[in-house]
């Protein structure tokens, strides 16, 4: 785990589209935009969480 992810081309592509769209956006529609997005990180997070528990047996308590 010591060598860096590499990013195919594709999503080195997205992150840029989405630079592009963030930098096109008011100061109002970015910090909107930005507590949307921490919202989902976070959801998804929990969600793998609960799927790895599942996975691996672990159903009891938190």
């Amino acid at each position: 785990m010591n060598q860096p992810i590499q990013l195919s081309l594709e999503q080195q592509f997205s992150i840029r589209s989405f630079e592009t769209q963030v930098q096109q956006m008011s100061h109002e529609q970015a910090q909107d935009f930005l507590v949307k997005l921490y919202q989902q990180m976070v959801m998804r997070e929990a969600t793998y969480k609960e799927l790895l528990k599942h996975q691996w047996g672990f159903e009891g308590g938190a």
